[in-house]
Order: C-alpha cells, then structure tokens, then sequence
C-alpha cells in the first residue's frame, strides 16, 4: 500500500487541482482572519464611544469631582515630572 502511494506520479492537473484547493483554503483563512479584525476593530470602536459618553455624562452630574479629579491628576503628574526630573542631577 506504501510503496503505491509513493510510486504514484503526479500528473499536471492532480498538481493544479491541489493549488486550486491550497488557494481556497488560503483565501478563506485569511477572509476569516480580516473579518474578525473588522468586527475586533468595531467593538472597540463602540467601547471606547461608550466610555466617553460615560465619562460626559459623569461630568455633568458632578462638575467639581470632575474637576477635582483633573487637578488631582495634574498634581501627580507634576509631582512625578519633578521627581523624576531631581533624581537626573
């Protein structure tokens, strides 16, 4: 049985029809591969307008702990840029 698969000679058009198939299966995967990238890519698309329309809607509810939340990062960041920037001397 071994021997008459491997003494077996591949004609012109068995070699085709397998490229045929390889290319098929090649293109669908990479289809597949481009579809769930689009739909990857639209669901972050709707997260992020989700959290910014989350974050909007906080901020009008409570303008000063919005505002206090800026500050408080703002004084982080400064306090980290000065900490960082002593420690190079």
């Amino acid at each position: 049985m071994t021997t008459e698969i491997l003494e077996k000679v591949a004609t012109v058009d068995d070699v085709r029809k397998e490229v045929a198939r390889m290319k098929t299966l090649v293109t669908d995967a990479v289809n597949d591969g481009v579809r769930s990238a689009l739909q990857a890519i639209e669901a972050g698309r709707e997260a992020a307008e989700d959290a910014i329309s989350d974050a909007r809607r906080a901020t009008k509810r409570n303008p000063l702990q919005a505002l206090g939340v800026a500050f408080a990062a703002g004084a982080v960041i400064c306090g980290l840029a000065v900490w960082i920037g002593s420690r190079r001397r």
